[in-house]
């Protein structure tokens, strides 16, 4: 009896372990690999400029992507957040503007850049509830309006429209992490870890009960919840992502100005975010990397057909509205689409029509 009873929970443990394993799908296995080994056969301008950027621009447009898919508070502030945290870098780090910078070491200068952003997150969504639908739209733009203006005729601290250069990484173990390849791995590491903590809280209670009160704020309170103590908290947590893509932004240009959190940017972070879907979180990630081959391309290809260069910007507004007309959740509404088609066994949806 002793020896029956024993048995068992070597063999629950074992499918524990199977079943952990098993649930990770072989998708992200694939991508997992292909990634870690794509310096192996791309180039340097592939790794730094489209990976790289595609990495930076997708924990940004994440940022948003958490506060729209799963507080449904679409906010436009999230490229301030990110440019603030990359002056902060730049003002308590070094920079060529010496007369500002203080010149601390980068264990000082990084937390502090990114509690100074989580500070004006917390800030800006502590005003952003007390909002709804598009009066929570107008009031972050104006925020990231006010940051722009205020940045570029602030000289005394944020150095006017010049803004800060000859910012960079700090050279750790020895690695010039300006370089293409430690650059990639960089960018992927810290994307890496946004996505699977974002996927992470998403199902833990905090983000369960957040996506509660995205969907019925009054049922949440009447069970105990604090509605807006819920919705600062994302804020303040977007923040922070923001800011890491912020810092890193700020490291691949090794300059940060006003133009970089300006609202022609701002505008690109929703529309990468709406691009790539703001249902789940691998959906920045994908509209930020179709945003950089169109904009990294788009002047090639204008030039081959005889266009002007210029008008690069017109692809991207073609391809957006396209994607927006065919699908409101972006390229992941058209893949679960093509799922459920594919799904879709003929005969019988005919009969259930025709009932």
């Amino acid at each position: 009896m002793a020896l029956a009873e024993s048995n068992p929970a070597p063999k629950i443990h074992d499918a524990r372990e199977r079943v952990w394993f098993e649930r990770i799908p072989a998708s992200y296995w694939i991508v997992s690999i292909a990634l870690l080994i794509m310096p192996a056969f791309a180039s340097e301008f592939t790794l730094y400029q489209v990976f790289g950027w595609s990495f930076i621009l997708g924990m940004i447009s994440l940022s948003l992507m958490f506060l729209g898919g799963y507080g449904g508070m679409v906010s436009l502030v999230q490229m301030s957040v990110a440019g603030l945290a990359g002056y902060m870098v730049a003002i308590f780090g070094d920079s060529a503007i010496t007369d500002i910078s203080l010149g601390w070491p980068w264990y000082i200068a990084i937390p502090l850049a990114l509690i100074v952003a989580m500070i004006f997150g917390t800030i800006v969504g502590s005003l952003a509830v007390r909002t709804e639908g598009i009066y929570t739209i107008m009031i972050t733009l104006a925020v990231a309006a006010a940051f722009f203006y205020f940045t570029r005729q602030n000289y005394a601290v944020f150095n006017g429209f010049s803004g800060f250069n000859g910012v960079l990484p700090p050279n750790l173990f020895g690695v010039d992490w300006r370089q293409s390849i430690p650059f990639y791995y960089l960018t992927l590491f810290w994307a890496a870890v946004a996505y699977f903590t974002v996927l992470y809280i998403s199902r833990a209670p905090f983000g369960l009960a957040l996506q509660g009160v995205r969907d019925n704020p009054r049922r949440m309170a009447a069970l105990g919840y604090n509605v807006n103590a819920h919705r600062i908290a994302a804020y303040a947590f977007a923040a922070l992502i923001a800011g890491t893509g912020g810092i890193l932004l700020t490291w691949q240009s090794a300059q940060i100005s006003p133009g970089t959190a300006g609202i022609g940017p701002a505008i690109d972070i929703l529309v990468i975010a709406v691009i790539g879907g703001m249902s789940r979180p691998i959906g920045p990630f994908i509209g930020a990397f179709i945003y950089v081959l169109l904009k990294t391309f788009a002047i090639d290809i204008l030039l081959s057909v005889g266009l002007s260069g210029e008008r690069f910007q017109l692809l991207i507004g073609l391809g957006f509205l396209a994607i927006v007309f065919f699908s409101p959740d972006g390229l992941l509404g058209l893949w679960d689409r093509w799922q459920d088609y594919r799904k879709r066994d003929p005969l019988l949806d005919r009969g259930e029509d025709r009932l």
